[in-house]
């Protein structure tokens, strides 16, 4: 399984109420609905560790894939790509990470 984690914070300025409006309405379906997800997740991070630390990015959204072929036809599709370009004018110092799962405790 391959599974997509992006960490990122917004620009300042940027309305945070409005922006989880569309982060858990139309995005979080529109991820869902990418070809070949299995699961996808949304987080707003509350803290770090060690305790009293503050948390590098604010938010993480996770994807998963049934294997690398389906994550690289999906991602680096033509029109996810230029999705990718509009949402991350969004974003501010995103993060993302690309791993094999080699281990999971779910079945």
């Amino acid at each position: 399984m391959v599974r997509l984690t992006v960490l990122y914070n917004l620009p300042p300025g940027t309305d945070e109420k409005a922006f989880l409006a569309w982060r858990l309405g139309d995005h979080q379906q529109s991820n869902a609905g990418a070809p070949g997800v299995l699961r996808t997740d949304f987080a707003v991070a509350e803290s770090a560790w060690p305790r009293g630390a503050a948390p590098r990015h604010r938010f993480v959204t996770i994807a998963e894939w049934p294997d690398r072929e389906s994550f690289e036809a999906a991602f680096y599709a033509p029109e996810a790509l230029a999705r990718f370009e509009e949402n991350l004018k969004l974003l501010d110092d995103p993060v993302f990470l690309i791993g094999e799962v080699l281990a999971s405790s779910e079945p």
